[in-house]
């Protein structure tokens, strides 16, 4: 590795929670580590962060620069405000190039990318996602709890979210917006639970100052609500790891093993961009456990080495 370059024993692409834990667990274990970070969190759409001790309800801004001032206490973790567009070399050896034309040697690459939505495409949800309409029960169920609420799902996974909704509240409706037609046996499921079903597409939904009203469907039906909550098409927060090799499954999640390992040899994973479990405390938890398994790589490397 050339030391006249900027080196670092491990470059961390993304800032968000996990890479953030990941980047926290680095330095207290004396390594030089670089976070990279485009600065667009997929969570800035939201005003809280939930579930996670001591940090419930604070912004996502607010819970990166807590997170920042905790980490400047380790000198040996420097930040980066880039995007990270080429990384090549292999396990030892890598190369990082970003679109400001900086270039990094690392010995390991962490991918703490998340995930990333597609454009909506249901006319005036943009409008009120992260103010009265929301992806998850488990950060957001809390603060629409006894309200009305539409869900926007799947044939597949109605069953599932109405199940799961009605911890929260009796008061809501399904829409199923895909092809697939409920089954007979689920129709009746729904029904013995009072829950009503529409099947038509939505048109359009209703709101004012990003709170919804109601949501209209194409026939012309009117369902009145204060809350939503919906399954967002998703994609890996950046398209290198599959570039560069790294396995991923069908839904565009990063394969890695229990230790944050990729397929590709050096490389790890972390956070949403490796999990489906899409909390704050989640993804910091997995950054922080990849972390470990990074740091005794490092550390037997460089026994063996000397």
């Amino acid at each position: 590795m050339n030391e006249d370059r900027n080196a670092f024993d491990v470059v961390i692409v993304g800032g968000g929670p996990a890479g953030l834990n990941a980047s926290l667990v680095l330095g207290r274990a004396r390594k030089q580590v670089l976070v990279i970070d485009d600065q667009k969190p997929r969570n800035w759409v939201t005003r809280e962060t939930h579930g996670f001790l001591t940090r419930d309800g604070v912004s996502p801004q607010e819970f990166r620069r807590i997170a920042k001032e905790e980490i400047a206490a380790y000198p040996s973790v420097q930040f980066a405000s880039d995007t990270v567009m080429e990384i090549t070399g292999q396990h030892g050896e890598f190369v990082v190039r970003t679109v400001e034309g900086k270039q990094y040697d690392a010995k390991k690459v962490l991918f703490a990318v998340g995930k990333r939505d597609l454009p909506l495409e249901i006319t005036g949800l943009s409008e009120v996602y992260g103010k009265s309409a929301f992806v998850c029960p488990y950060c957001d169920g809390w603060e629409l709890r006894n309200r009305e609420l539409v869900i926007i799902t799947s044939a597949n996974h109605a069953l599932h979210m109405a199940k799961l909704i009605s911890g929260w509240t009796s008061q809501f409706t399904l829409c199923i917006q895909d092809d697939n037609p409920l089954e007979a046996e689920q129709k009746q499921d729904l029904s013995h639970h009072g829950v009503q079903v529409y099947e038509a597409p939505i048109q359009s939904i209703r709101s004012e100052d990003g709170m919804v009203s109601a949501v209209e469907l194409s026939d012309g039906t009117l369902i009145p609500c204060t809350g939503i909550f919906f399954q967002p098409k998703l994609q890996t927060g950046s398209d290198l790891p599959k570039v560069i090799g790294c396995e991923m499954t069908e839904t565009g999640t990063i394969v890695v093993d229990a230790q944050g390992r990729t397929s590709v040899p050096g490389v790890f994973s972390a956070g949403d961009a490796a999990s489906e479990l899409y909390q704050a405390i989640t993804a910091a938890s997995l950054g922080a456990l990849t972390a470990v398994s990074i740091n005794n790589e490092l550390n037997v490397e460089a026994w063996d080495f000397n």
